[in-house]
């Protein structure tokens, strides 16, 4: 099922796609004189994919205020519809991230069907502890699989294997694990109970993983909790991963870390320990921003591609990262930012492509700094989006996706069809 009139897309690259010959064979040229088969490149970004979170698609918020936008989905179905508008018009975007229970519906049957129709299928499934749902018998206020009652301990553990019962239905291979647990004041909590209840639990869940599955434990440094988290670092993650089995396995939230952190670092630690889940990808300024993908930041991403393209380089055993955007739009339309983070991410990938690895190896081995610097710059600043566009061209999305849904009028579209939405309090979607 397609939701954009293949035909536009069709008049669309019709005007563009001499242009997007011509800039692409002159790139091959400027490759071919560095050693780089512009084709082997083109062939590796067209099989990369990025997951997009179902909640994505909605208008975020902060804290102090949401302002709803045009056409916000009302369900999972509404999600998936505009899951299948991003990935028709840039084929990046293959799978959807469901969160449970904000995605619930009676038959998971007909999601898996409709997702299909539109040429979808699901990533890891997201579980939420980390608010209070109606009817819930115990509440989160305190924490959830780590909370000092047993009985909102087990209603924790029980919702986890709910949703790895629903990833099974609908055909995930993954449950994401985020937990809010912390404290806000000095004595609070006992840090090491605390974080011992959490594998405790976490046990149980890891226990009910089907054979072929993985669970990726995400950190985050605060937020809700200001003063302590249970799971704050990548450094709890690896502990927690490792107690738990070679199933368990951090996750990389690019928003999650402490100002500063060398991220780059932080995923080559976790490749080299056969620990890395995979990415949430987003950008930020000052903390969990939850930016569109390199706006802010993008040669920080560049860097943690150049570690990934390395690992895939050098066969790392077991090497096989996860990847999913995660981020907040607060003043855009979310359709049209997660589309140009989709290509950002692309983007990034095909830049880290172009990496000399040979002469990386021998600058490094020679402490050359200058020269290693120089061999990363000389492949970020390189304009990758010939390649991009190609890809794109060559299995019928749009060479320019963002002028071209706006051009389609699908947001006017589906806000005559979804009743407005209207302002209310602060949090997220």
């Amino acid at each position: 099922m397609n939701t954009i009139d293949t035909g536009l897309i069709a008049a669309h690259n019709d005007k563009l796609q001499r242009e997007v010959q011509y800039d692409y064979e002159h790139l091959g040229d400027q490759l071919a004189r560095r050693g780089i088969d512009i084709e082997a490149v083109r062939a590796k970004v067209a099989t990369f994919g990025v997951a997009v979170p179902s909640w994505g698609v909605g208008t975020g918020g902060t804290r102090f205020a949401r302002f709803p936008g045009q056409g916000e989905p009302r369900h999972v179905f509404d999600k998936l519809q505009d899951c299948g508008v991003i990935h028709q018009l840039t084929r990046a975007t293959p799978t959807v991230s469901l969160h449970i229970p904000w995605d619930k519906t009676n038959d998971w049957g007909e999601l898996r069907q409709v997702a299909a129709s539109m040429g979808l299928g699901f990533d890891a499934i997201n579980s939420n502890t980390f608010s209070d749902q109606p009817g819930q018998a115990g509440s989160y206020k305190f924490g959830s699989l780590t909370h000092t009652d047993a009985a909102v301990r087990a209603q924790a553990v029980a919702h986890n294997i709910e949703c790895i019962e629903i990833g099974q239905a609908i055909g995930s291979k993954a449950l994401t694990v985020w937990i809010g647990d912390g404290s806000n004041f000095p004595g609070q909590q006992h840090f090491r109970r605390a974080f011992e209840r959490y594998l405790e639990s976490s046990r149980e869940i890891y226990a009910a993983l089907p054979g072929d599955w993985r669970m990726f434990l995400e950190h985050k440094i605060c937020e809700p909790a200001f003063y302590s988290t249970v799971i704050q670092d990548w450094g709890s993650s690896y502990m927690a991963a490792v107690a738990l089995g070679p199933k368990a396995q951090s996750l990389v939230d690019l928003g999650h870390h402490a100002p500063n952190v060398n991220i780059e670092l932080i995923v080559a630690r976790l490749i080299a320990s056969g620990k890395l889940a995979g990415f949430h990808f987003n950008d930020s300024k000052y903390g969990d921003d939850d930016l569109d993908a390199g706006s802010v930041s993008p040669y920080r991403l560049f860097l943690v591609f150049n570690e990934l393209v390395a690992a895939a380089h050098e066969q790392v055993p077991g090497f096989e990262p996860a990847y999913m955007l995660d981020q907040s739009h607060n003043v855009t339309d979310p359709i049209e930012s997660l589309m140009t983070s989709a290509i950002q991410v692309q983007r990034s990938y095909a830049q880290a492509l172009l990496v000399d690895r040979v002469a990386l190896d021998a600058a490094q081995d020679g402490n050359d700094a200058l020269a290693c610097s120089q061999l990363l710059k000389a492949a970020f600043q390189t304009d990758v989006t010939p390649i991009l566009q190609r890809a794109r061209l060559d299995v019928g999305a749009a060479i320019d996706p963002l002028s071209l849904y706006r051009a389609s009028g699908y947001r006017t579209r589906v806000a005559a069809e979804r009743p407005a939405v209207r302002g209310g309090g602060g949090g997220i979607v």
